[in-house]
């Protein structure tokens, strides 16, 4: 009876670890409030960044992610960029806002999801997990970037 127990426990134990969460089995909100699943990014390599529109690098930091989407997006590679108002405000916009100006001005083609928190305790579920993988290395960063197989 024992054995039987303590093989139903680790199977189970088992079903819950092979149904933790990574990054792709969360969903967002994309820029244009759609709902997305990550899961469409498995297999992939994403460069997951947080950007704001009004900050001193705006221009710089739009123009060579854009220019790593163009010159990797064929190798199975995806630039998800997450808004942010938090550090010095420079993300004032609503997502429409946004979307509109980095598209327009930067020619952005990649994703582009709706305005988060990325630290603290409002932070959105899919940087509170990436940022528990690493703890708190990047508490006091104003960009947060990860790269995900």
């Amino acid at each position: 009876m024992l054995l039987a127990a303590l093989t139903v426990l680790l199977t189970l134990l088992s079903l819950t670890e092979s149904k933790q969460k990574d990054f792709y089995t969360f969903k967002v909100v994309n820029s244009r409030g759609k709902l997305v699943s990550l899961e469409k990014y498995r297999g992939s390599v994403s460069l997951v960044v947080n950007v704001a529109s009004e900050c001193g690098f705006t221009e710089e930091h739009y123009n060579d992610l854009q220019q790593l989407q163009r010159d990797f997006g064929p190798y199975h590679f995806n630039v998800l960029a997450f808004p942010c108002n938090q550090f010095g405000q420079q993300e004032p916009g609503s997502d429409k806002e946004i979307d509109s100006f980095v598209r327009r001005v930067y020619g952005v083609s990649f994703p582009l999801f709706s305005k988060i928190a990325v630290i603290g305790t409002g932070a959105n579920n899919v940087y509170k997990h990436l940022i528990g993988e690493y703890d708190a290395k990047f508490r006091a960063a104003r960009t947060i970037i990860f790269i995900i197989e």
